[in-house]
């Protein structure tokens, strides 16, 4: 599974080398990010639990950990990737501040990528090949729409309902459903190297893939609403759009660039739906530089400060 490949991916992207890349050519995302996370935390309300939570933390690259202990009496850190996590927690030089972090190595989907796996399994995936594009992209379609999505997801004693006063959510959204999806797509490639690509021109995969990205993004808007605490304040940093660029200095230049669409143009109306918006940012950031024939790559990133609806 494509989340199985996650502690590797993170160690390459993710940690105090990254954060010092980062401060280098994108010092803006590191400010937006901390900007919003500080506001939360002085908006909580006094009679508000001071348990801190931090879903897709990973190495806390985009997350000022030092400043969420000293405004809080707990941090909960949750990611699949523990030895992320355990990275992340280096920047901390007081032991006090240590024993103040707590660790939850979780998958925060649910196990949604096991279930589909166990799906995928299930088709006669030779037969289908055989038969042509159209029945491979419906039987991906019928594991898709077959896959079951925990609305929410549930994590027994370890993240309990109502628990924290400020719940953050770590440019982790997307990934909840891409990793996922992208399990599909190279089982087909796998399978039938011919046919990548050829998902676009089919209008049920198509469908498919669409509702279980809103299905997945409805699951953690209600996760994120059941942790707070009443009066407690919620951060969500998403990746909405991802783009590649070829000339350095030319980012911002979009004559120069192609963009990729990572959430569902609906997003903005979804978060309304589940909150009240406090505070809403949007910046980009890059994640590598041109070099010699390998593009650069950058995102478009929203920032929401968040409270329950009334």
């Amino acid at each position: 599974m494509k989340i199985d490949t996650l502690p590797f991916n993170n160690a390459q992207i993710q940690g105090a080398q990254k954060r010092e890349w980062l401060l280098e050519h994108s010092p803006q995302h590191l400010e937006q990010c901390s900007s919003l996370i500080e506001r939360a935390l002085r908006l909580r309300s006094r009679a508000t639990s001071r348990s801190t939570l931090v879903l897709g933390a990973g190495a806390c690259t985009e997350v000022p950990l030092a400043a969420l202990c000293r405004a809080s009496d707990e941090v909960v850190l949750a990611d699949l990737d523990l030895a992320a996590m355990q990275r992340g927690c280096e920047v901390l030089t007081f032991p006090a501040q240590r024993r103040q972090v707590q660790l939850v190595q979780a998958d925060l989907t649910g196990e949604v990528s096991a279930h589909l796996a166990r799906l995928i399994k299930l088709q006669p995936w030779r037969n289908l090949v055989a038969q042509g594009a159209q029945a491979v992209f419906d039987a991906a379609a019928q594991c898709l729409e077959q896959c079951p999505v925990p609305d929410p997801p549930e994590f027994a004693e370890h993240l309990l309902s109502g628990e924290f006063g400020v719940v953050i959510s770590s440019l982790v959204l997307s990934q909840l459903f891409s990793y996922p999806i992208l399990d599909v797509l190279e089982h087909i490639q796998t399978l039938a190297p011919s046919l990548l690509g050829e998902q676009e021109r089919h209008h049920r995969y198509q469908e498919a893939t669409q509702k279980f990205r809103l299905r997945i993004i409805h699951a953690h808007l209600h996760l994120l609403r059941n942790l707070i605490d009443v009066g407690g304040i919620v951060v969500l940093l998403s990746d909405i759009r991802g783009f590649v660029f070829n000339v350095h200095g030319t980012d911002h230049d979009a004559s120069h660039r192609r963009s990729i669409p990572l959430v569902p143009r609906t997003l903005p109306e979804l978060v309304e739906r589940h909150f009240s918006v406090i505070e809403e940012q949007k910046w980009e950031w890059l994640t590598d530089l041109p070099e010699k024939e390998r593009p650069g790559r950058g995102y478009e990133v929203v920032g929401y400060v968040l409270k329950a609806s009334e």
